[in-house]
């Protein structure tokens, strides 16, 4: 199933406080900031890439797509990018994700695309296991008048405006550890020198720990041969 125009929005508003209170999309892996591994993966699959970003907005400009700030002050998270995304988008279906899941899957819009067509939902997200990844969906432009008046009432996580529309959970066991997200800077340093205990959990991940730690070793190398070749 073919596509249709498809923005695609990277999350890297917030304030880092798990990483230090460092700007987490700009934290190196392999030598290269966490968000550029994003942009590699998510802006082949979409037709229009923003980022969501509250500070460095120059640094973030320089990797070549428009930067949009969080219309609603003081770092409200997610949600409050998403909806200032919505207000900027090119075109009528936004896809996110975060910016500090450098993995992610090369067919998630696709997947997600083919869920939300299939099911006449407002929003699909990826499911991995039993837990759902909020931050990786694909919903509907013409939600942002919604998500606004949701946004006013003082509301904030994504999961609760999401209980408020038709949701599609798209299975995407068969690629769990591509969710692995980088939260810590003793989590980044782990995932740089392979270590396993840097993946405890991989998102809800159906298979045996240390099988999706393996294949997430493997996306390492992969980056890590990215960066030889780039020299």
């Amino acid at each position: 199933m073919a596509c249709p125009p498809i923005t695609g929005v990277i999350l890297a508003g917030g304030l880092g406080r798990r990483m230090g209170g460092v700007d987490k999309g700009l934290q190196l892996l392999n030598g290269r900031p966490l968000v550029s591994h994003v942009i590699e993966r998510l802006a082949p699959q979409v037709d229009e890439l923003l980022i969501n970003a509250n500070q460095n907005g120059d640094r973030y400009a320089a990797f070549g797509h428009r930067v949009v700030p969080d219309r609603i002050p003081d770092f409200a998270g997610p949600l409050a990018g998403l909806h200032a995304v919505l207000a900027a988008a090119a075109h009528p279906l936004v896809a996110t994700a975060p910016c500090d899941s450098p993995f992610l899957p090369a067919d998630l819009v696709l997947r997600l695309f083919s869920g939300l067509t299939a099911t006449g939902a407002d929003v699909a997200v990826a499911r991995t296991g039993g837990r759902v990844q909020p931050v990786f969906c694909l919903c509907r432009r013409d939600l942002q008048p919604h998500l606004a008046a949701y946004l006013a009432s003082g509301e904030r996580r994504m999961v609760g405006w999401h209980a408020t529309l038709k949701v599609a959970e798209i299975a995407f066991d068969d690629e769990a550890e591509a969710f692995a997200n980088l939260n810590t800077r003793d989590e980044l340093g782990r995932f740089e020198s392979g270590d396993p205990r840097a993946f405890p959990a991989l998102g809800g991940a159906a298979e045996a720990p240390c099988m999706a730690a393996s294949k997430v070793l493997r996306l390492v190398q992969e980056s890590c041969r990215k960066k030889t070749k780039s020299r």
